[in-house]
């Protein structure tokens, strides 16, 4: 317990927004932590008080969002922030498209909010529940070739750095610390502000048909190039993919084919009674990616609507997840490699049944230090295991084999995901990764902001805040409910 004077606690007390013994968890329920403070600041005076104070008792602040990654990046046993009372708009500015707002902002709020001003986001990714700055921490992306992810629209953002010093940060001023920000993993400071370049708000004309992985795979140029915007959904243990165009229309909205019994109650909830059967009897997966397929994704479908509804879609029930960016050209290998892998353990009576869909998404090349698009265009190729009600699958053999295939093809692993790469990992994949770190030294030289994540991932081995340990990690330690490999 931190021994805080009678001044602080008055403080910490205000600030306070649940009780004592609050538990994080994240949304796919795989990492969990217990924070000793749970605070939720509105400004960012506040935001600087606590970081003083983490400094003076070696405390450790996490700021959080949405929880959605399925990482441990968002842990802590320390100070825990939610920034969600951090939310409102500062700026609009017509001409220019840009719109504005406090870091705490959601996602879903800032399509309201860019709405009722005629603009848009250029892209989105499946969901919209995380916070703009959790997003951006982690290059959070959607598909499009011609499209970058969200840490490439961002044009000046505030942060405020392990030394309580507030930054103003955008191309011209302090640029090597904005391009730093942009995806920083929470590492360099609380981002507490953004200015997000936007377009003005458009319909999006969405086409979803069936077509066979190899012609696909074969004619993958073609495919990526033509709509504006394009994902494919492969279904493993069968060769079958379902391709997503959008583009932008002037056409009126035009009702979703989706169905309430045909996509929820079998889709969603029938589904998940299926997998969970399935942990007894792994022999039925590929017969139900094979069975859903023929159900609810061998036609065509069509709609249109405002952009950022048909980007997003329902990510169903908790998971793993992981997903790695490769130069996209080699997207037909490392596909078929896969393919080669899944098939040869579903003839094995032991072996891995993995479970539908492997997504592949594709997003333009970006400036942004940390981002896995930093000077390449890429394809994102997302495996997932479902976790029917919350219970354990077998995954980590399916990882590694995943992982495997990646890493060979220069793939650079999603940030917000679990994986198994470190720094002289990164020192490779990144041109800029060594002067990320530096920069993270002097943004925040008592490791303020480091936590098991950062420690693991980013820091060298052998550098002073790896080796010490922190605050957290004496007192208690974050739980982990399952190990990744």
């Amino acid at each position: 317990m931190t021994k805080l004077s009678p001044s602080e606690q008055k403080f910490i007390q205000a600030l306070q927004c649940s009780p004592q013994g609050f538990e994080f968890r994240n949304w796919s329920g795989t990492f969990r932590s217990q924070p000793e403070f749970y605070l939720a600041p509105e400004t960012e005076t506040q935001i600087i008080e606590l970081i003083r104070i983490a400094n003076r008792h070696h405390l450790t602040i996490k700021p959080i969002g949405s929880g959605h990654s399925p990482s441990d990046i968002a842990c802590t046993n320390s100070m825990m922030l939610s920034m969600d009372k951090m939310n409102r708009i500062l700026a609009h500015d017509p001409y220019t498209c840009t719109l504005t707002v406090e870091s705490g902002v959601r996602l879903h709020q800032l399509h309201e909010m860019l709405q009722q001003r005629n603009m848009a986001l250029s892209s989105v990714g499946s969901i919209s529940d995380q916070s703009i700055a959790g997003a951006i921490a982690t290059a959070t992306h959607g598909s499009g070739i011609f499209y970058g992810d969200l840490s490439s629209v961002i044009t000046h953002l505030v942060i405020i750095d392990g030394n309580g010093i507030r930054h103003e940060c955008d191309r011209d001023s302090e640029g090597d610390l904005f391009d730093a920000a942009r995806c920083s993993l929470g590492a360099l400071g609380i981002i507490t502000q953004v200015t997000v370049q936007c377009e003005p708000a458009f319909n999006l004309h969405a086409v979803q048909v069936p077509e066979n992985l190899d012609d696909v795979l074969n004619n993958l140029t073609e495919v990526v190039e033509s709509a504006e915007h394009v994902r494919v959904w492969w279904f493993p243990h069968t060769d079958d993919t379902v391709v997503w165009r959008a583009n932008r229309s002037n056409m009126a909205a035009q009702k979703s084919p989706h169905s309430y019994i045909r996509d929820h109650l079998y889709g969603f909830h029938y589904y998940q009674l299926q997998l969970y059967k399935a942990r007894c009897t792994p022999d039925d997966v590929p017969r139900l990616a094979h069975e859903h397929f023929q159900n609810r994704f061998a036609r065509r479908l069509e709609w249109i609507d405002e952009s950022h509804r048909v980007f997003n879609f329902d990510c169903l029930f908790p998971q793993y997840v992981n997903e790695w960016a490769i130069p996209w050209e080699r997207a037909p290998d490392a596909l078929r490699q896969l393919r080669i892998w899944i098939n040869k353990e579903a003839r094995n009576a032991k072996g891995v049944r993995v479970h539908f869909p492997v997504e592949i998404r594709f997003v333009k090349e970006s400036d942004v230090w940390l981002s896995p698009t930093y000077g390449q265009k890429v394809c994102y190729i997302g495996v997932i295991m479902y976790r029917p009600y919350g219970r354990p699958v077998p995954y980590k053999k399916y990882w590694r084999a995943y992982e495997d295939v990646m890493r060979t093809l220069g793939g650079r692993p999603h940030w917000a995901k679990a994986h198994g790469m470190f720094y002289y990992d990164f020192v490779k994949l990144y041109p800029r990764f060594r002067e990320f770190v530096d920069l993270r030294n002097r943004c925040d030289p008592n490791g303020v902001f480091v936590n098991d994540y950062i420690r693991r991932h980013v820091l060298p081995p052998d550098h002073p805040l790896t080796t010490a340990g922190s605050a957290e990690e004496e007192g208690h330690s974050i739980t982990l409910e399952t190990a990744h490999l």
